[in-house]
């Protein structure tokens, strides 16, 4: 298996996960395919942590705008304050962000290809050839390949085609893009997230308004088979004063509500991002859990290539899961309770007003892990949390 029309890898999505992990494959000095579908853009608030701007090295420019607080409104419409003492939630257009990483991985050696991925087929000697069709004239494409990453998205064909039982359970998400309000516009923040908690707006989610800079986020997410998420946005839109804002794009797509049991074929092909399930339940935060995916499929192709060694694919899933498997359940559970009734999404919002919530969710937020330093603050919430969940806390 060697020669000039034979790849390291083939990456096959171009997302964060996709681009992250080409870009790190071509600069170790493996010869890189990107392939990507022009034109796409994943409905998504935008919300990146700090952590993800120094684990990955963005630009400030890419920042178009920094949150410094978060809103969040009851069913009741009770709002709750959320100050981010010290820190803030970058916020990044999609656009922009995913075509600036995938420039970098082909800056650093990546050779992009535009088209859509149709199947995974093998030469003789058992090589996968990836093979898709070109955007401009639809002619196919073949590339062979010692190894694939999959990250093309909730709906993943290279994980249909390649990892048994890979279906995995989706959120369907849409937002629109509008034309932020004016400075001063009442009830709108440009340095302020903000979230709604009704379930006439999302029966099993949140729904959203973030802001973009000269632009907005409105958008929400629910399970619920027919639910009819553009009228709910209509009405977000009104209830926070934003109907008359210009419509600018409107987008939506499936998210996945949590990892799959597993990531690879045991041969030659590994997922990563949304085609892994790597979207944080209860937030629905995905951009940095995609990049942090693409990373370690990167580093386990990287182990492969050098050792030939199929179960070195394996270890994807498992530091990814290593490090975040624990936030996952906790959100698992948050979203299984507090999003269940509108009774209880009252009482979640509740809880968020107690400083001690505040601090150590920003914290865990900003930095990606459970924050461990303050055990008799976590005792105190759990008590608290109870309380809430049985309606016996205080307001």
């Amino acid at each position: 298996m060697t020669g000039p029309d034979l790849f390291d890898v083939v990456v096959v999505g171009g997302g964060p996960a996709g681009a992250t992990a080409a870009d790190d494959l071509a600069k170790r000095g493996h010869r890189v395919a990107l392939l990507d579908r022009d034109g796409r853009i994943k409905p998504c608030g935008g919300a990146i942590p700090p952590r993800l701007v120094r684990d990955f090295e963005i630009p400030e420019s890419l920042i178009v705008a920094k949150a410094r607080s978060a809103r969040i409104v009851a069913p009741s419409t009770r709002v709750v304050d959320m100050p981010i003492d010290g820190g803030f939630v970058a916020m990044v257009d999609r656009e922009q962000f995913d075509e600036w990483l995938r420039r970098r991985a082909v800056q650093h050696g990546a050779i992009r290809f535009s088209g859509r991925f149709e199947r995974l087929d093998r030469d003789a000697d058992g090589t996968a050839v990836i093979v898709f069709q070109r955007g401009e004239d639809g002619g196919e494409t073949r590339l062979r390949t010692r190894s694939v990453i999959g990250a093309d998205g909730a709906n993943s064909q290279v994980a249909r085609q390649s990892v048994p039982k890979s279906k995995p359970k989706l959120v369907f998400a849409y937002h629109e893009i509008i034309k932020a309000p004016a400075a001063g516009t009442a009830g709108y923040d440009a340095a302020r997230c903000e979230i709604h908690y009704r379930g006439d707006l999302s029966p099993d989610f949140y729904s959203w308004v973030f802001p973009h800079g000269e632009t907005a986020s409105v958008g929400l997410g629910s399970a619920k088979k027919g639910f009819p998420l553009r009228q709910a946005t209509a009405a977000l839109r009104e209830i926070t004063g934003l109907t008359g804002c210009e419509t600018l794009r409107k987008e939506g797509a499936p998210i996945p509500l949590r990892p799959l049991r597993k990531w690879d074929n045991g041969r030659d092909v590994v997922l990563a991002g949304d085609a892994a399930g790597v979207v944080a339940p209860a937030s629905g935060e995905g951009i940095y859990y995609a990049m942090f995916g693409g990373r370690v499929a990167a580093d386990a192709v990287d182990e492969f290539l050098a050792t030939g060694k199929a179960r070195a694919l394996s270890k994807a899933r498992a530091r990814f899961m290593k490090s975040h498997r624990l936030v996952f359940w906790v959100l698992g559970v948050m979203q299984y309770f507090w999003y269940s009734s509108d009774k209880r999404r009252e009482r979640f919002v509740k809880m968020c007003a107690d400083p001690d919530v505040q601090r150590l969710t920003w914290e865990s937020y900003m930095n990606k892990q459970l924050v461990r330093k303050s055990p008799a603050a976590h005792v105190k919430i759990f008590f608290k949390d109870l309380g809430h969940l049985f309606g016996v806390a205080k307001a």
